[in-house]
């Protein structure tokens, strides 16, 4: 990705609009998911799970919007760089240095004033020498954004595998495994599920030799360029009592925005018909791509043992086939009431079996097929 694609927020108002806009979205996200599962497509543990890594995506964008609340105000505010052309998120570099951060935040914490000691200096600025206390005011948001970091649960550039325990069928454990990344090349959150049955003798989160290694594995895999099928027979080949029986991949984004982004194609057309008010001229793209374990079949394995191996269903129908790497993709956008309606009566091409969730201020999610 160029450069070019990349685009800092300078002034003071706009970065704050940008982060408000962001804060509606992570809050209307979950509510999306619930609806979600109340419609079947998640269950409740499933939808857990992502609300976890939600609300994670809204904390980080809040310890970003401190960091940055008074860019083009101070000099050494600095300024957010996030992708105005592919995703309308802040560029993957933003999270690595917040990452790099929070690594130190306790240290700066100690050595910086507490947020009541630089309010009463601001008063005394304030009434003492008539004067604005700019550098007070950078400093506090300074101190809060170490302060969201300290508190941890944020979004991270790498958010390790973690595992959930389903079940038990005969000798079979049951777990679900999920992580999460943002991704590197397309600037995007990705969170995936994967249902694995364990026949090892412990239990995979116990384990304390076949655990660490899971996790690495799946993290070096966790690129979106990376194909399902790819990820899930790397898998069901590395680790022969692990066997993988669903993986799903949901990405987050992009985020389309007639004040912010430059994207093109259709619903660029849509936010500019639309003329939605400041806050609500936005869209939400939101893709699922599931993978499901078809049959087992049985190869051998040194001289005498047998291991299983996953045969997994692929959509016949998908834009490529059996290339696709999936058994199906779900492309889902959630935007407001105004772009919503600018939607149906343009009416574009490709959008009829798009799923919409249409958002209200008020917290209200409508779904439509």
């Amino acid at each position: 990705m160029s450069e070019l694609d990349h685009f800092a927020l300078e002034d003071t108002r706009v970065t704050r609009r940008y982060f408000a806009k962001f804060d509606a979205i992570t809050a209307h996200l979950a509510r999306v998911a619930a609806v979600m599962e109340t419609e079947g497509s998640l269950n409740r543990r499933e939808v857990e799970v992502i609300a976890r890594y939600v609300v994670g995506l809204s904390l980080t964008f809040r310890a970003l919007a401190q960091k940055y609340h008074f860019s083009g105000r101070w000099p050494h505010a600095g300024q957010l760089r996030f992708d105005r052309v592919e995703s309308g998120f802040p560029v993957f570099s933003e999270l690595m240095t917040m990452a790099n951060d929070a690594m130190q935040a306790e240290r700066h914490l100690r050595e910086m004033p507490t947020p009541g000691e630089l309010k009463e200096q601001m008063v005394k600025t304030i009434i003492g020498d008539l004067a604005i206390p700019t550098k007070l005011q950078f400093a506090l948001s300074q101190r809060l954004y170490y302060e969201e970091l300290a508190k941890g649960q944020l979004f991270w550039a790498r958010n390790d595998p973690d595992a959930i325990w389903i079940g038990t069928e005969g000798d079979r454990r049951r777990f679900l495994l999920h992580w999460a990344v943002y991704d590197s090349q397309i600037n995007l959150p990705q969170v995936y599920l994967m249902e694995v049955e364990d026949t090892g003798r412990t239990g995979l989160p116990k384990d304390g030799r076949r655990w660490p290694e899971v996790q690495a594995h799946l993290m070096a895999q966790a690129v979106a360029g990376l194909k399902l099928l790819t990820i899930a027979r790397g898998f069901d080949a590395d680790f022969d009592d692990l066997h993988p029986k669903r993986l799903r991949r949901f990405h987050i984004g992009p985020m389309y925005s007639e004040s912010f982004t430059r994207q093109e194609g259709p619903l660029r057309r849509v936010l500019t018909a639309a003329k939605a008010p400041m806050g609500e001229d936005w869209a939400l793209v939101w893709t699922e791509e599931d993978l499901l374990s078809e049959r087992v079949e049985e190869e051998r394995a040194g001289w005498f043992g047998k291991v299983e191996r996953q045969v997994f269903a692929l959509d016949p129908f998908a834009g490529q086939g059996a290339e696709s790497g999936a058994s199906r993709t779900t492309r889902a956008i959630i935007l407001p009431e105004r772009p919503f309606q600018a939607l149906a009566e343009l009416d574009p091409p490709g959008f009829r079996d798009v799923r919409k969730f249409v958002v209200s201020p008020q917290g209200r999610v409508l779904s439509y097929r």
